[in-house]
């Protein structure tokens, strides 16, 4: 409803209703239950998934239900109190987000002057903001995902807990992490909820020593290596071309990575082995933060491992490397360290050219000899006749 009245196309639709998650079961036999602490019903419709939740109730306030509902913190485990449409709007999230369209009469229902909000381009929270970001600090992330997203401004009082309360996102199960952490940064909008979660104190709640590493310079220039992988994300979304966690994840701890690989290199490991070692150790770390699927983490490495193979430029070497499955990741992320100034720019030029070339250009390219590749290819030349000398038969 959010997005209709501002005029843009929704991602999907939620659907709310009166009846039970086994009610809603019992209509529908392409149904399955998931959820613990929001029990929702799933209605499959060939590929495509209709989310069922059942109308939210308020809390009971006299404690009866309390124990093994909620952490010490506050952080809720399981919310199943079912209730009103009216209860169920009151405990959404923002103003904005607990506006209902109303299938029968065609109209919209609003009981938190969301419509106002939206109007004012304001995110507010509904209720107490520090009790509601207690019951679910993933609200925090949330706050700056929609800012970003609907370019609206927070609330005094919504923005203020955000400078507070970051520690309570080390509660959150890293794999709901990596869930948010994927909305928030392959929406389109990834540089400016970088720029929010470092701002608020919660980039390194999620990123310790990427925020560690980002605090320090290089060659007298702060490190705007992340900055650059955020903003080439938004263009390649807002261009329509794909975008891999794999790829977002190895910019984000590259910086990390790389600090620990110069440390071995200094202690005499090989560029591999310096390499490989560091990635383990800094992924190890990570994941008990942000959990990275092993699906993703082990293309974080190759991206990695392939850096110093373009340093390689004679032989059979670079042909070899072209042929690698990664090799497209890892040459994009080997741009973007050049733009960055971390790698050589003439390294990336010439890697830029080899994949213009044809086989025959690349293999004069790679050979050596110093002979420049015409760019196109060269027709073999007729071995000439030998001419008879006087005295041949």
């Amino acid at each position: 409803m959010r997005d209709l009245l501002l005029g843009r196309e929704p991602k999907d639709f939620d659907i709310a209703t009166d009846a039970s998650p086994e009610q809603v079961r019992e209509v529908f036999r392409n149904c399955r239950l998931i959820g613990r602490r929001f029990r929702l019903a799933h209605v499959h419709f060939g590929r495509e998934i209709i989310e069922v939740a059942t109308f939210r109730g308020m809390q009971e306030d006299d404690g009866s239900d309390q124990q093994g509902r909620e952490t010490e913190s506050g952080r809720l485990l399981r919310d199943n109190v079912y209730g009103t449409i009216e209860e169920d709007a009151l405990r959404r999230d923002f103003t904005v987000n607990s506006l209902y369209y109303n299938i029968e009469d065609f109209s919209v229902i609003d009981y938190a002057d969301g419509l106002h909000d939206l109007r004012e381009g304001v995110l507010r929270l509904l209720g107490d903001p520090e009790v509601r970001y207690r019951e679910d600090p993933v609200r925090m992330l949330r706050a700056v995902r929609f800012a970003s997203k609907l370019g609206f401004r927070i609330a005094p009082d919504t923005e203020r807990p955000l400078f507070e309360l970051g520690d309570l996102l080390e509660g959150v199960p890293p794999a709901r992490l990596f869930d948010e952490l994927l909305k928030l940064f392959m929406g389109g909008t990834a540089l400016s909820c970088f720029e929010k979660l470092r701002h608020y104190g919660q980039f390194g709640q999620l990123f310790p020593e990427t925020e560690e590493s980002l605090s320090h310079e290089l060659n007298d220039f702060p490190v705007t290596f992340v900055i650059r992988g955020m903003k080439n994300t938004d263009i390649r979304i807002e261009e329509g071309k794909p975008v891999t966690p794999a790829f977002l994840f190895a910019v984000l701890l590259w910086e990390p990575v790389r600090q620990r690989m110069e440390e071995l290199r200094g202690q005499g490991e090989t560029a591999l082995v310096a390499m490989q070692q560091a990635g383990s150790e800094v992924l190890a770390r990570q994941v008990k933060r942000v959990s990275i699927p092993r699906r993703f983490s082990m293309v974080v490495r190759e991206i990695w491992n392939l850096q110093h193979r373009f340093e390689f430029r004679t032989g059979k070497r670079p042909r070899r490397l072209a042929t690698h499955p990664r090799f497209r990741a890892a040459y994009d992320f080997l741009l973007l360290r050049a733009e960055s100034g971390e790698a050589d720019e003439e390294l990336a030029q010439w890697w830029t050219r080899y994949q213009e070339l044809n086989e025959v250009d690349q293999a004069s390219l790679t050979s050596g000899n110093g002979r420049k590749p015409s760019g196109r290819s060269r027709r073999r030349r007729r071995p000439r006749r030998k001419q008879p000398q006087s005295g041949d038969a």
